[in-house]
């Protein structure tokens, strides 16, 4: 079993300069909330099966919620969530409003995080997110 000990440093600091270059290129503290704030987007089961959704057709709230089994409100709650952090957009048509995702950035983040657990998504599914 390894030591904690073993997995620290017994100095202060080794590399000085090195820390400060990272120090000086280091974005500010609000830049980190924000990446942790869109990051907690993607902890939650529903909103990334709305967004994969999303990523493969224009939808409305009906659909949505039909797809996943829920309630109209429910679906809303998390567009509002994943609209207030930029994930998704919507243009409404008559009564109706449809969401989509923000943009390609979007589907690159969705993308990177599937190859990241190792699942490879559909041929059909990555054409239409490079689309």
């Amino acid at each position: 079993m390894e030591n904690h000990n073993q997995l620290t440093c017994e100095c202060v600091i080794i590399h000085e300069e090195a820390v400060k270059r990272v120090l000086a290129a280091m974005p500010p503290d609000e830049s980190f909330y924000g990446l942790a704030n869109l990051y907690k987007m993607f902890a939650d089961n529903t909103r990334i099966k709305i967004l994969w959704a999303l990523s493969r057709e224009e939808m409305c709230v009906c659909d949505l919620a039909a797809l996943l089994g829920m309630t109209k409100s429910a679906i809303s709650h998390q567009l509002k969530l994943l609209r207030l952090t930029n994930l998704v957009k919507y243009k409404k048509l008559g009564k109706n409003v449809y969401y989509s995702l923000a943009d390609d950035h979007v589907k690159d983040v969705f993308e990177k995080g599937f190859e990241h657990i190792g699942h490879t998504l559909c041929c059909q599914c990555t054409t239409r997110l490079k689309a």
